[in-house]
């Protein structure tokens, strides 16, 4: 991808006369990372964990009746962690002319920066190295349990249109469920110096800019089996959009007093549940937008996109 400096029509904004108001077109925002719980990998750029496999054989005896000793099988899991790099420089001319300051104008793009790459680390979370950057770490859509219409945690929507598909999943938050992880062993976040260096653009001409090097290492721990659920292949066609059904089924392969903590979606389909439901006002007022299904609360995002493949 060729750079994409800001640039002076970028600076409108500046003008006295405009508001100081940051507003944006773009859909960025990044709600399933709030309320994502993080922790330190356990080892630098790999984090690994163990999960209990196989729980211990026992029984019932009669008096002075022996039983065979059993115990319970661990397997450790590694999630591989990635670098996210949102690295950001701007034309040193550009950025001292703004009329709040160089310093200002750097971090205003910092920050944008740095939201951009909460969205990024959010689509991968979701879609991983298959609906997401395949340079990422694995999310939620490269686990083995969930890639598969008849996998024990999927529910299949029956959608039938190629490459219109979207996800629910049921996801149970947690320490010993799914967190993020960010790299431990040392500074998580690498922001160095804002310093003035040369650049060379396409033209292979010299230029003076104020270059920020900045990344994380970051990754996800999908705890165990039934951590999370999916509800795949939800379309527009008839009988394939999301409703109340399609979550009780998704619920219902939680383990008992251990279901989801939330669950995540796209304005698609929380349009599509909005529609299932009938209003039930005196005044005929349709169904408000669903903030939560069996009190389950709902996230939507944008990072769930709506042209999946369908298993």
């Amino acid at each position: 991808m060729a750079n994409d400096f800001m640039q002076i029509s970028d600076m409108v904004a500046d003008a006295l006369d405009v508001s100081d108001a940051e507003i944006s077109d773009l859909l960025d925002s990044a709600p399933l990372v709030a309320a994502l719980p993080m922790e330190e990998s356990s080892n630098g750029s790999t984090h690994k964990f163990s999960k209990e496999t196989g729980a211990p054989v026992v029984g019932w005896r009669a008096e002075n009746a022996g039983r065979d000793f059993d115990s319970s099988a661990d397997t450790i899991v590694t999630a591989t962690l990635k670098i996210l790099d949102f690295s950001w420089q701007v034309d040193k001319a550009v950025a001292d002319a703004w009329r709040k300051g160089r310093e200002n104008f750097v971090a205003r793009e910092g920050l944008r920066h740095l939201k951009a790459a909460l969205f990024s680390y959010e689509k991968q979370l979701i879609g991983g190295t298959v609906n997401g950057d395949a340079s990422g770490f694995a999310g939620l859509a490269d686990s083995t349990g969930l890639d598969a219409a008849a996998d024990d945690m999927v529910v299949d929507a029956g959608g039938t249109t190629a490459d219109t598909g979207s996800s629910v999943w049921g996801i149970r938050l947690g320490a010993n469920d799914v967190t993020g992880v960010y790299k431990g062993d040392g500074p998580s976040l690498d922001l160095g110096e804002t310093i003035v260096t040369n650049f060379v653009d396409g033209s292979s001409k010299n230029l003076p800019v104020y270059y920020t090097p900045a990344c994380l290492w970051l990754g996800v721990q999908i705890g165990g089996a039934r951590s999370v659920g999916r509800i795949a292949s939800v379309t527009a066609d008839a009988g394939a959009k999301l409703d109340d059904q399609n979550i009780s089924d998704l619920i219902s392969k939680f383990p008992a007093g251990a279901g989801p903590t939330h669950l995540v979606m796209s304005r698609r389909s929380l349009a599509q549940l909005q529609q299932s439901r009938t209003a039930t006002s005196t005044t005929g007022a349709p169904a408000p937008f669903p903030q939560e299904s069996f009190g389950v609360p709902i996230i939507t995002t944008d990072g769930q996109i709506d042209t999946e493949a369908l298993l």
